[in-house]
């Protein structure tokens, strides 16, 4: 029998973090060129396409048109779109759909010019605005002075009041990621930063200061997907998709259950459950890092620590580069990029570190990688643990 176990075997990355020369969909164009040329796969042997809209530029906002932009011949279509976790959903469903049979060879890709087209005010009111534009649920928030950062922020005052968190301890996570954003020669910022630097750093939305928050950035990010039979024959080592699995607990931040647990503590254990595997398992973690906030209640979530246990984990170093547990090590979206979703650059992420090839950031021995993206405002959490050996 032919092995169908799914497998990553391209990745690319267009032009970031700013790229005045591209719109939206050519960034999904470049990095597809560049996730084909990755693996040698040709494109007419793609089958199956996902993506989750957002490509601004040229307005095409659908998978459906942007597969008819790229060329793609397909069998198998997902224009899934859970904010900037939409990427590890396309996996888990990319990964089921290739076990059986509905395609052979998927293309998943992601691009923006959001850097170019809409400059830096999107998390502290160009959102905002657009909301009231366009209506929806939101627009019953946005009147009161809602922001993007503003939603993030009420998460981390409320583990705050009931864990005793610190901002000198979310501060430890930005300056973590920071350290790796200064062994990536693409990344936005790489200049180190100290802990006193992150909280004397202008208060946006409090508790959240400016290095506690994502830059705003172009770019995109593409990735092939097939099976391990065909993966014998093509360029670049397979990477394996030992668990996948996403959950939602609400979309608007009004409607959040509990602004300390996300639902990373339902994807997770079932991602580690199809993975066999546990989270003294993993060797590097790539996090979706809108804000700091956001690192804490994953780990949390995801059981790499106890619920409240978060800033006591973090201030351990547990996440630095000489840490047990690597997060970020392309410099994240604290430092590096942030083109609106970017749950692709994670999953990017991790395959270069099962490959080894990460280059200074390289973790020593990585076997087993987490990738984990957050969408809309701590809505929809996707987890996708990948391998260098066969699952078998």
């Amino acid at each position: 029998m032919p092995d169908r176990a799914p497998v990553i075997v391209g990745t690319g990355l267009s032009d970031y973090p700013q790229a005045p020369h591209l719109d939206g969909v050519q960034h999904h164009a470049q990095a597809m060129q560049r996730a084909l040329a990755d693996c040698g796969v040709p494109k007419d042997e793609i089958d199956g396409y996902l993506d989750a809209g957002g490509g601004g530029g040229m307005m095409i906002d659908d998978a459906v048109t942007m597969a008819e932009y790229l060329g793609i011949d397909h069998r198998y279509i997902d224009g899934t779109m859970t904010g900037g976790s939409s990427f590890e959903f396309h996996v888990q469903h990319a990964a089921a759909a290739i076990r059986q049979g509905l395609c052979d060879t998927v293309l998943i890709t992601y691009g923006s010019d959001q850097l170019s087209r809409m400059g830096r005010g999107l998390g502290t009111g160009g959102l905002g605005r657009g909301v009231k534009r366009f209506g929806g649920p939101a627009q019953y928030e946005a009147p009161f002075g809602n922001s993007l950062v503003g939603s993030y922020a009420m998460a981390a005052q409320r583990h705050m009041h009931e864990f005793g968190t610190t901002s000198e301890q979310l501060a430890e996570i930005a300056v973590g990621v920071r350290e790796l954003a200064g062994l990536n020669p693409d990344a936005m910022y790489r200049d180190p930063i100290t802990v006193d630097d992150v909280v004397g750093s202008r208060l946006i939305a409090d508790p959240l200061h400016k290095l506690d928050c994502c830059v705003i950035s172009d770019g995109g990010g593409a990735l092939v997907m097939t099976t391990a039979e065909r993966a014998r024959d093509l360029r670049q080592p397979p990477v394996y998709v030992l668990g996948a699995a996403g959950a939602q607990t609400h979309w608007n931040i009004s409607q959040m259950p509990d602004f300390t647990d996300t639902a990373a503590s339902r994807c997770g254990p079932v991602a580690f459950g199809q993975a066999g595997l546990t989270p003294a398992d993993i060797d590097t973690i790539q996090f979706y890092d809108s804000f700091t906030i956001t690192v804490l209640l994953l780990l949390e979530g995801l059981g790499f620590c106890g619920r409240g246990e978060g800033g006591a984990f973090v201030k351990e170093g547990h996440l630095r580069r000489s840490g047990d547990l690597p997060l970020n090590t392309d410099g994240g979206g604290l430092s590096s990029s942030h083109p609106g979703m970017r749950g692709i650059f994670l999953l990017i992420e991790a395959v270069r570190q099962l490959r080894g090839q990460a280059g200074a950031a390289q973790v020593p021995d990585c076997e087993v990688a987490l990738a984990c993206g957050s969408g809309g405002w701590l809505s929809c959490i996707g987890a996708v643990i990948l391998g260098r050996d066969h699952p078998s």
